[in-house]
């Protein structure tokens, strides 16, 4: 599934062609939502939110993508062949001078831009680990997510896939950012203290943003898809094992890196 590093340079990459030019022409596969609604109206913002793509348009309308593990966005030239066959094509916009298409997005929909405080999905999001306005509040409120009694009896490493406590982070980005810390994945998010979650927080920030090319440093992969092979730091051998049967996402650890803390006295 892509993460939030990957939904942020994909609105990068088509904001400038698409903010601030009419939409001449717009279609989803059948079953969609009613994109004609948009043509003429012109686009005011694309914007990553999590693993969210939203398309904005000045007569109060907005789009949203959730591309889950097979979706894409593509853009291209007027008339240039595209990469991927049409029928994969779930959604289609055309301004002057470029052409969008979102291929295999198991989520399009389009509403109220009013409607977004209240969006089922967007409203319950924590704190988007790559806001451009990220602070102290942000870090405090990721915190106090994770701190939810909710999530007390789960692993931390499930905790930081949910995207309602902190938006962005996926599996690479989560399995990376406790390696980086030595947290144990296994360990309970009751079991660990402040100073680490707020370490875990910064960290995984940091590595969105080195990832997006907003930090420098950004470095080869340390545990993830490294089962099997010598830690970078220490040279034992990764561990991978899948999360939970209701998380279906496997994780990567070093035993020797990443040690289950002691239980307190």
């Amino acid at each position: 599934m892509p993460e939030g590093d990957t939904l942020h340079r994909t609105a990068n990459g088509l904001a400038p062609n698409l903010v601030g030019r009419a939409v001449s022409a717009a279609r989803a596969r059948a079953g969609g939502p009613q994109v004609q609604r948009v043509v003429g109206a012109t686009i005011t913002s694309v914007e990553a939110i999590g693993k969210n793509l939203l398309i904005r348009f000045d007569n109060g309308l907005e789009l949203r993508t959730h591309l889950r593990m097979n979706g894409s966005w593509h853009r291209y030239r007027p008339g240039e062949r595209w990469r991927r066959p049409p029928s994969a094509a779930r959604l289609v916009l055309e301004v002057p001078g470029a052409v969008a298409v979102c291929f295999d997005a198991p989520v399009v929909e389009l509403f109220e831009t009013r409607a977004e405080a209240i969006h089922p999905t967007i409203a319950r999001l924590g704190p988007d680990l790559l806001d451009d306005g990220w602070g102290a509040e942000h870090e405090a409120e990721a915190r106090r997510r994770l701190r939810d009694p909710a999530r007390d009896g789960v692993t931390i490493s499930e905790a930081l896939l949910d995207q309602r406590a902190l938006a962005g982070i996926g599996n690479i980005w989560r399995n990376e950012t406790l390696f980086h810390e030595r947290v144990e994945p296994w360990t309970r998010v009751a079991d660990l203290d402040a100073a680490t979650l707020d370490r875990l927080i910064a960290r995984a920030r940091l590595l969105l943003r080195a990832s997006v090319g907003e930090a420098p440093g950004r470095a080869p992969m340390w545990v993830y898809r490294r089962t099997g092979r010598p830690c970078r730091r220490c040279g034992t051998l990764i561990r991978s094992a899948l999360l939970t049967t209701t998380v279906p996402r496997t994780t990567f650890w070093c035993p020797s890196c990443q040690r289950q803390p002691e239980p307190a006295p």
